[in-house]
């Protein structure tokens, strides 16, 4: 019975990565970035079609014995957040009587080191969430599988009570992304200078509040220190969110009490909602089962997860180009990168983080996918000036027909210079949008790849989309049409576009 459970974990990690067997050798293993960044590995692309991905087995073979183990452990969760098969999801809220509840908080108040005691602003809270929320809970707790042991593994570290990782679903609905009125960012809504006292580094390229391991290791320090100043663990989460400055102005206002309940009513009022929240989601998570809430779906388990740190810039389009990862898979695991593109600098770690099977795809393939986006950066990217003057700059306003890709060339720029100069995050503009333009000092250049303004009868072509094709392996079927020609053709800016069956247009 193992045989075969082993044998059809290799098949699925096999299908998996949709890549042919080369019987080119082993890429060199050597770490200086420089050797992966050579011109030999150019060779590969002097043929269009050779793109090939090398492909280990008995690494493959190793990569699903151990998930298989991961699945039948513990740390494999599948039954609080996911539906069987034969499961369904009661949408109706079953009665809960307020002696059955009492019980419950009075349960939760043993096993864990908060001051959990029922009172009547709690219900209101957990019935407001069980009535109304109910399918808000559900996306949260398909989300909750993949960062809960995230989670968990960081505060086990710190000695902070595991309960703590509902603190996130309160902050952001464990969203990496969320951002509030007031700038708060991430899963675990750091503002920026508290993200700097933990060293989340803000940039135009990245924001560390949003990588979930980095701002993880960020909460369990602030959440520590707090507990440290506080000795209670109610009091902390107030501070929290609210900052230990209010609190102690709150302690002042109620007679000196550090009881969170006697300082409640002194407290900002979102503040004062804060706490209950709290204790309503670790109710509602811990009692998920009897209210017959259930994930929606089956997400990624943090545990089929990996990293890698890379040794050149990459773009998510490069990635998805190579190794077929869907963008947005990338951008879920990888939120930290507001461009969409993970840069290299000296001296920094960052990484990637990919499925495992994807994992093992980029380690036995690394030098070539450097290679092929070394090409890919040659085609569509002009030199950035070294230097520019601010006096120099402009005001571009966006006409009908324009593209990002035409506005770079008109006024002799990159699209990545256009995209960080006006805090761009797609390619996508607005009839009117105003964008700010440095200008080089030389002569605007016209892009050899901007779409033709004209076209007669016979000069363009269709393709229509097939199962498993990728604008890469697309462009490869014409002479002289690169990825970015496609897009542009198209207004295709994202890989959910590419669905089987849609008619991409080709120009000849």
């Amino acid at each position: 019975m193992k045989n075969l459970i082993y044998i059809a974990f290799l098949l699925f990690f096999g299908f998996g990565f949709s890549q042919t067997k080369s019987e080119t050798s082993e890429p060199d293993k050597n770490e200086n970035p420089k050797e992966f960044l050579s011109d030999s590995a150019l060779l590969f692309f002097k043929n269009p079609d050779s793109l090939v991905l090398q492909i280990h087995s008995d690494a493959m073979l190793i990569d699903s014995l151990w998930m298989n183990e991961l699945v039948k452990s513990p740390l494999y969760d599948t039954e609080q957040y996911v539906l069987e098969d034969d499961e369904i999801l009661v949408t109706d809220l079953e009665e809960l009587p307020t002696n059955l509840l009492k019980e419950r908080l009075k349960y939760l108040n043993s096993k864990t080191p908060f001051k959990i005691e029922y009172n009547p602003q709690l219900e209101q809270v957990i019935r407001t969430y069980l009535q109304k929320r109910k399918s808000s809970l559900s996306t949260i707790m398909e989300r909750a599988r993949y960062f809960f042991p995230m989670f968990e593994e960081h505060l086990a570290k710190y000695n902070i009570p595991l309960e703590l990782k509902y603190l996130a679903v309160v902050e952001s609905a464990l969203n990496p992304n969320a951002r509030s009125r007031m700038g708060a960012t991430g899963l675990w809504q750091f503002m920026y200078q508290t993200g700097k006292i933990y060293n989340l580094e803000v940039s135009s390229y990245i924001d560390e509040r949003s990588d979930p391991y980095r701002a993880t290791e960020a909460a369990c320090m602030y959440l520590e220190n707090l507990y440290q100043i506080y000795g209670d663990w109610s009091m902390a989460l107030a501070a929290y969110n609210s900052g230990p400055g209010n609190v102690s102005k709150a302690i002042r206002r109620s007679g000196g009490s550090t009881n969170y309940w006697n300082i409640r009513e002194y407290l900002p009022r979102e503040t004062a909602s804060y706490v209950p929240a709290f204790f309503a989601t670790l109710y509602i998570f811990e009692f998920a089962n009897d209210h017959n809430l259930k994930s929606k779906e089956n997400a990624m388990s943090y545990y089929a997860t990996d990293t890698v740190q890379v040794k050149r810039q990459l773009t998510f389009g490069q990635i998805n180009e190579t190794l077929n990862v869907d963008v947005e898979v990338l951008k879920f695991l990888n939120p930290q990168y507001k461009l969409e593109i993970i840069p290299y600098i000296k001296d920094k770690n960052y990484t990637l983080t990919l499925p495992v099977k994807d994992i093992g795809n980029f380690v036995s393939n690394e030098q070539l996918i450097y290679a092929y986006a070394d090409v890919e950066d040659a085609k569509r990217e002009k030199p950035i000036p070294e230097y520019v003057v601010m006096k120099d700059r402009i005001t571009h306003r966006v006409k009908s027909g324009e593209y990002l890709g035409k506005i770079a060339a008109k006024h002799g720029v990159s699209e990545s210079s256009l995209k960080r100069w006006n805090n761009l995050k797609s390619t996508r503009l607005q009839i009117g949008q105003k964008l700010v333009i440095y200008p080089k000092n030389a002569p605007p250049v016209v892009s050899s790849k901007t779409a033709p303004t004209k076209k007669d009868k016979g000069e363009d072509t269709y393709y229509i989309v097939k199962l498993g094709d990728s604008l890469w392996s697309i462009s490869k079927k014409y002479s002289n049409v690169s990825v970015q020609n496609i897009k542009e053709w198209n207004n295709i800016w994202s890989v959910k576009s590419l669905k089987p069956g849609i008619k991409l247009k080709i120009f000849n």
